[in-house]
């Protein structure tokens, strides 16, 4: 309980009290004057219901206004609620663009690896090739240069 409602029963209580104690002169009939007429009525229990009224009044507009908060608060909430979901369904599509931009990306990036790496398959392939024909003509020149010189020598031992 809040220290107000606590406050206004403290002091509903001790008017209660007070009209109890004094419920005698309460309902004392007074002459009392209307305005266009004179009445004789009890001016203590006249005050006491005015003020009965009066607070019964302010509860229902109090319950009116803390029921009409409680609506506000939960409209709010709802909204809250349906913006959230607007705030993480957008989320998602960003992470799901995102993903799909870096697969795109990757695929094109690992293409693009292997048209390099074919490229350089080819390179020292076509690099082989002419060292190899140099090697091989190179091979074959030692080769003639060494048939050359053991001809002679078989020739020197036939003689």
């Amino acid at each position: 309980m809040s220290a107000r409602t606590l406050f206004a029963l403290l002091v509903l209580v001790l008017l209660s009290l007070f009209a109890w104690l004094n419920w005698g002169e309460i309902t004392k009939p007074t002459p009392l004057s209307l305005g266009l007429t004179r009445v004789e009525a009890p001016l203590g229990l006249v005050l006491a219901v005015a003020l009965g009224v009066v607070s019964l009044l302010y509860l229902i507009f109090t319950i009116g206004l803390e029921t009409a908060a409680l609506l506000e608060v939960r409209r709010y909430a709802r909204e809250l609620l349906h913006y959230k979901k607007l705030a993480e369904d957008a989320e998602q599509s960003r992470y799901t663009e995102l993903k799909r931009y870096l697969e795109a990306e990757l695929g094109r990036l690992a293409e693009a690896e292997r048209e390099e790496i074919r490229a350089l398959e080819a390179r020292v392939e076509e690099i082989l090739e002419k060292h190899g024909n140099t090697l091989a003509a190179y091979i074959g020149e030692l080769e003639d240069q060494i048939l050359r010189l053991m001809k002679p020598e078989k020739g020197e031992g036939a003689g």
